[in-house]
């Protein structure tokens, strides 16, 4: 009697390991397509210009590490499933589980959705870094009513997602890394531009919003000016 063909259990871990890590490489690369490519062009269009600034401070300030902070984990968290799919790098044991991976899928695809909403709802203020000189309009509705940074916001899930899919010492690096960068932007680079930027239209959004998470984050800065 001929049975099923026996599959060794290393070798099915293996096919799953590959299997994961090009799930990831493709969602990563979708990613980077819709978030970078895709809504550059809606700005080109719309604006004409690409909304780039590239890095900005002088080396070794807060503002230059956490856009070469950024850069470095985009890079590490890509790199994770093609290390993964190259057999360089071993995934966690006590991540590398079925349950861990669907988790990783859900909230990947999630937070792609959401990063791209949310910088489609930033409309002609949506830009990468910040230009001193730069004043656009300041945006409070849609999910900007939720968090002042929804797009940050919704990197992280997708990072935690994607790290999740290829559970590694790289892909936990790089998800580090990301938060780190994405903090420093944030509180170093983004609020203090905006606050020069709006003045007290930004001061009251920012007291009333949180900053990544509903209710979390908010800024007290009137009663800091006034004291």
């Amino acid at each position: 009697m001929q049975g099923k063909r026996f599959i060794p259990r290393s070798r099915a871990g293996t096919l799953a390991a590959v299997s994961m890590a090009t799930l990831a490489l493709l969602l990563y690369l979708v990613y980077l397509v819709l978030a970078f490519g895709l809504r550059t062009l809606i700005q080109v269009r719309r604006t004409g210009s690409t909304g780039f600034h590239g890095l900005g401070g002088r080396p070794g300030s807060a503002e230059w590490i956490a856009g070469v902070g950024f850069t470095v984990a985009l890079l590490v968290g890509a790199a994770a499933p093609v290390l993964a799919l190259l057999d360089v790098v071993e995934p966690i044991a006590a991540l590398d589980t079925t349950a861990v991976h669907i988790a990783g899928l859900v909230l990947a695809v999630g937070g792609i959705g959401l990063t791209f909403y949310a910088q489609v709802a930033m409309g002609a203020s949506w830009r990468i870094g910040v230009d001193p000189a730069e004043r656009t309009q300041l945006v409070t509705s849609g999910p900007f009513a939720l968090v002042r940074n929804p797009i940050f916001a919704a990197m992280l899930p997708t990072a935690l997602g994607l790290t999740l899919l290829v559970p590694s010492w790289v892909a936990l690096t790089g998800l580090a890394g990301l938060v780190v960068a994405l903090e420093l932007q944030v509180r170093v680079v983004e609020e203090p531009y905006l606050l020069r930027a709006h003045g007290e239209a930004y001061a009251r959004y920012a007291a009333r919003v949180g900053r990544f998470v509903p209710g979390v984050g908010r800024l007290d800065v009137l009663r800091t000016r006034n004291s």
